[in-house]
């Protein structure tokens, strides 16, 4: 498979992704439209699996930024698959490491690796629902206090500006 192809089948996965998710599908009452998300994130992490055996992490250098964003957009929903989740995590982390890859990126899907092995996040990326005046909660941080320093190290919002876009 040539590298524009796998950015063109990222991109597309991404694109499903997103127009599942707008729909609501992921958050749905609806046990079949859970089903159809669940299906979905689980058929884009196997595949995201295999590409990373095949080219490791799809770098923007290698294919594009859309199709880098799209790799991460798929390990982030890879939700029920912790193994893929944290092999991207790894594979992100040396990317950033080697300079290819955001660390922003690598913050997120760190905090959404720690809150799906049941663990306290680091930056406050991860929400866990609304209160009833429709203000987000958090899970729980390792380090509440240094939060938006360490936000500040990756180059995320402070977390106040960022919550204040789920109100």
């Amino acid at each position: 498979m040539t590298l524009a192809v796998l950015a063109e089948e990222l991109t597309a996965m991404a694109a499903a992704d997103h127009e599942m998710a707008v729909t609501g599908a992921a958050h749905s009452d609806d046990p079949a439209e859970q089903l159809a998300w669940r299906r979905l994130t689980a058929r884009h992490g196997d595949r995201l699996n295999e590409i990373m055996d095949e080219v490791g992490w799809p770098t923007a250098d290698l294919v594009g930024e859309d199709a880098a964003r799209a790799a991460w957009l798929i390990a982030q929903h890879a939700d029920r698959q912790l193994d893929v989740q944290r092999r991207a995590l790894r594979l992100l982390e040396e990317a950033v490491g080697a300079g290819a890859a955001e660390s922003r990126d690598l913050a997120f899907l760190r905090d959404r690796t720690l809150v799906n092995e049941g663990r306290e996040q680091v930056y406050g990326t991860q929400i866990a629902g609304v209160r009833g005046d429709g203000s987000p909660i958090p899970w729980p941080c390792a380090e509440p206090e240094r939060v938006d320093e360490l936000r500040a190290g990756v180059g995320i919002e402070p977390f106040a500006e960022y919550v204040a876009r789920y109100s």
